[in-house]
């Protein structure tokens, strides 16, 4: 799941610190970590669900270089349209479904999470900010839409409600090791020390 990488509809919490060019540069930084690492897991079909639509040359470009299909987010919320991407999943026997901001998933991370599936019916990875970087749901194109319906999504709110979800559903699930994702500038800040590049590039798509 991605937005493009247009100057003011990504990473908007981090434009006061890197101004509007900026925060897209770092967008399309993270969108093509994201890309390759899902890709390299080798764990089959990769789709980018785009917003606001598949038209963005980033988006072309992850197509063309690492051969993903592109399909566009509908405009409602993200439970329904994470919702949406499981369902419509190529790989009938489960479906994991990252989102672009996590720059400490790889790939030996997901093909984990692969595993989990193969034994239980959900898994999940913890945002350290509440949220989570990770989810996954087997038999994908029947799942039902419980788990992602009245989330406060964009809260700290979000994994404890998805964990209440799948308790009153009895659901067979697995949470792995929390990880952090890049929302604010303590996030950039842990970023640039593990990827000091990234420093260069934002400050590039500013200038």
């Amino acid at each position: 799941m991605a937005k493009a990488p247009l100057a003011g509809l990504s990473k908007t919490r981090l434009i006061p610190r890197l101004g509007a060019d900026g925060a897209a540069a770092l967008q399309s930084w993270l969108l093509g970590k994201a890309v390759r690492t899902a890709v390299q897991a080798g764990l089959g079909p990769v789709t980018l669900w785009c917003a606001p639509d598949t038209r963005h040359p980033d988006f072309v470009a992850c197509r063309d270089q690492y051969g993903v299909s592109l399909k566009q987010q509908p405009e409602t919320d993200l439970g329904h349209r994470m919702w949406t991407a499981i369902r419509n999943s190529s790989c009938p026997d489960g479906c994991l479904v990252i989102g672009t901001d996590c720059p400490v998933l790889e790939s030996d991370f997901l093909r984990n999470a692969s595993l989990v599936l193969k034994s239980r019916q959900v898994v999940v990875a913890p945002a350290e900010d509440g949220g989570y970087v990770l989810i996954g749901l087997k038999e994908s194109r029947e799942v039902d839409s419980v788990f992602f319906e009245g989330i406060e999504w964009g809260t700290e709110r979000v994994m404890s409600q998805t964990r209440h979800r799948l308790e009153a559903q009895q659901s067979c699930w697995t949470e792995l090791q929390a990880l952090w994702d890049v929302d604010c500038e303590r996030d950039l800040l842990r970023l640039m020390k593990l990827h000091p590049e990234v420093e260069t590039i934002f400050l590039e798509g500013s200038s």
